[in-house]
């Protein structure tokens, strides 16, 4: 991940500096949220992206060694600036920014589920306007793009936003088939039903994003590191 989604600065879609490289898969994935706006109905381009492994326990050791130190200690304005890469909702990005320092990795994520769960509706718009549909590798066949195209296009008609889903824990393999079930299963939910299980998604995403910016905090040089007082 390029960071300002953060500040480690080379972070593509969910991948940052310092992690695996980009696998060579036509694996799915989700394009990052630097460009903010409404997304389209559909954006295309293809992007090298980074398929994230599980979250679970993987990166834990890495936040609690140095980058969820840094983190504590950056600047409120890079770090709104790294959070909204994690969730689009401005006042997301605020507050879990001025509630610095976390004492661990599990209280930054609790506080994270719990601003999730306190986003106004108006918030949790701006925050799926962060979205882009997740998309595939450029070399994945082209029955593949066109099938899920076709699907977002038609959840995104009905629903008028992005389709979202964390998709932590399953192997690239299974990627196109889970999303092209979700959404076929979601397409039959009420706009209300919708939006509640769009918002979980949302904050499963942002745990997950949260880890990687922690981890990649820890792996890369701190962007405002301490002087040394000389009193001569």
């Amino acid at each position: 991940m390029s960071f300002i989604r953060g500040v480690p600065l080379s972070r593509s879609s969910e991948s940052h500096a310092g992690l695996p490289k980009p696998p060579q898969q036509a694996g799915l994935t989700t394009v990052p949220a630097q460009n903010r706006g409404p997304a389209p109905a559909l954006r295309e381009a293809p992007v090298e992206a980074y398929v994230p492994e599980p979250v679970s326990a993987r990166t834990h050791g890495s936040a609690h060694s140095g980058g969820l130190g840094r983190f504590n200690t950056w600047p409120r304005d890079l770090a709104e600036a790294a959070l909204l890469e994690c969730c689009g909702s401005g006042r997301w990005a605020q507050r879990m920014a001025a509630h610095r320092p976390y004492q661990d990795l599990e209280t930054l994520l609790a506080a994270s589920d719990e601003a999730g769960y306190d986003l106004a509706p108006p918030d949790l718009a701006e925050a799926l306007a962060a979205e882009c549909a997740p998309c595939l590798h450029h070399d994945a066949p082209r029955a593949a793009h066109l099938a899920l195209r076709a699907a977002h296009a038609a959840y995104e008609s009905r629903f008028g936003h992005a389709f979202v889903i964390c998709l932590d824990g399953l192997h690239p393999s299974q990627h196109v088939d889970q999303v092209l079930a979700a959404i076929r299963t979601r397409l039959a939910h009420e706009p209300d039903e919708e939006r509640s299980l769009t918002a979980e998604e949302m904050r499963r995403l942002a745990r997950g994003r949260i880890i990687e910016l922690v981890t990649e905090a820890g792996l890369t040089p701190d962007p405002f590191p301490p002087v040394a007082y000389d009193p001569r």
